[in-house]
């Protein structure tokens, strides 16, 4: 479990620095060049979803409720705004949804 968390975490991270680089660059008038490693850590976040073992369906279910804790880690540690304690609250939310999706029962 801790595995799959920890590959999770790194797929988001790919995925948020594959959105934020072209957000510089629409929003805030940064070089067209951030594109580039925004397209390589979009691949890459590809790339990282498909080493899961388990249907693909549930693998993105359950990557959503790791994407909104590491979104809320970047808005924190690179945007500076501190999470509200409702952040945190839907973050527990969604880990505990993760957590159900992930851990619970299969027949095969």
């Amino acid at each position: 479990m801790l595995k799959t968390f920890a590959l999770f975490a790194v797929t988001a991270v790919a995925e948020i620095v594959g959105c934020y680089l072209p957000y510089l660059w629409l929003k805030q008038g940064k070089s067209i060049w951030l594109l580039v490693p925004a397209a390589v850590s979009l691949a890459l976040f590809s790339w990282l979803l498909s080493l899961h073992p388990t249907a693909a369906g549930r693998v993105y279910a359950a990557y959503g409720g790791v994407y909104i804790a590491v979104a809320m880690l970047w808005l924190w540690w690179v945007d500076g705004i501190r999470p509200t304690w409702w952040d945190l609250l839907g973050c527990t939310v969604a880990l505990a949804g993760m957590a159900i999706i992930m851990l619970a029962p299969r027949n095969t």
